[in-house]
């Protein structure tokens, strides 16, 4: 049976950088992981995890909650935490968290009484009982998504802006009554994005109506709710946005139900991507994020994390891109 020993003669270097390969405790040269990881692979090395765990009281499982199965954002942040943190050793434990503050909680606590080692966490409120328990019993924890607190490593997307350039180019194309379908309240990413709808309105000398910023909850069924109740407006919007995938689709539904046709008799535009988005008629314009570089960063820090408890907290922000396709009422 093969020794790290022998991997690290494979592969040309010591046992210790073999060592920071495979527990993430210390960042190596790509060229030299790669040496280090075709070695394992050739000399079919197994390490021990569990008389590892016992050594070092060390479980090598990290926990993500979020809410993954009901969102498909967050399946694709999930990616990036999977890749990353296999590639360290680690195992990976899921739990959704239905954006539901109980809930995360009960999941949190569950994720703890298993003894993992740390927690990649999408909060589901800033100020949630979850964030709490965690600080109290002193779990390495980085924040994916939503932003809530520069005590903690965390990692999100620009949201302000990038909305704020949804609604400019709405305006460009001579649009005065622009509505938003928001998200949940209470999440970081609803309060940014609807930040940038009433900033970016302002700025193009338009009042924001009251009437034209309305609820989702994140959610598809109630965001179609939502538009229809904008569509019974006398003075209906001309133009929609939806600020996430999920309620995308159902203001999509809503506008069907209502027989009105994108982009003809109204201009819809998302924030999030997603991979049929492209495969609509009319194709839609989104606001595209970097979603599986966002969840391989989360997984960073949370190494990182790991390897030294005592390091200074990081805030991370990843640019977010207008994706131009035809919804918009563009050519």
């Amino acid at each position: 049976m093969a020794t790290i020993a022998d991997v690290a003669r494979v592969a040309g270097v010591s046992t210790a950088t073999v060592s920071h390969v495979l527990n993430g405790t210390r960042t190596v040269r790509e060229q030299t992981r790669k040496a280090v990881e075709a070695a394992i692979e050739s000399t079919q090395y197994s390490p021990n995890t569990l008389a590892r765990s016992l050594a070092t009281a060390s479980t090598r499982s990290i926990a993500v909650v979020m809410s993954a199965i009901s969102n498909p954002y967050f399946a694709q942040v999930l990616q990036g935490i999977e890749s990353e943190v296999v590639r360290h050793g680690y195992t990976l434990l899921l739990a959704d968290s239905r954006d539901d503050v109980d809930h995360e909680l009960t999941v949190v606590r569950n994720m703890h009484q298993r003894r993992v080692d740390g927690l990649i966490l999408a909060p589901s409120s800033a100020s949630g009982a979850a964030l709490e328990y965690l600080r109290a019993h002193s779990v390495p924890v980085a924040l994916a998504d939503r932003l809530v607190d520069d005590r903690y490593d965390q990692v999100g997307p620009e949201n302000v802006e990038p909305t704020a350039r949804l609604v400019d180019h709405l305006a460009e194309l001579g649009h005065t009554r622009i509505a938003m379908v928001a998200g949940r309240s209470g999440l970081s990413t609803t309060d940014e994005r609807v930040r940038g709808y009433r900033t970016a309105l302002r700025r193009n000398g338009l009042d924001p109506d009251p009437d034209l910023l309305v609820e989702g909850h994140s959610e598809t069924g109630r965001a179609a709710r939502a538009a229809a109740s904008l569509l019974e407006h006398p003075r209906h919007p001309t133009a929609i946005i939806a600020a996430n995938n999920s309620m995308t689709i159902g203001v999509m539904q809503a506008l069907h139900e209502a027989g009105l046709r994108v982009p003809d008799d109204i201009a819809l535009v998302g924030f999030d991507d997603f991979p049929w988005a492209e495969w609509f008629s009319p194709r839609l314009t989104v606001i595209a994020q970097p979603c599986e570089q966002i969840g391989a960063t989360a997984a960073r820090l949370l190494l990182r994390r790991l390897a030294d408890r005592h390091a200074e907290p990081e805030t991370h922000r990843l640019p977010s891109v207008l994706v131009h396709r035809a919804s918009c009422g563009c050519a």
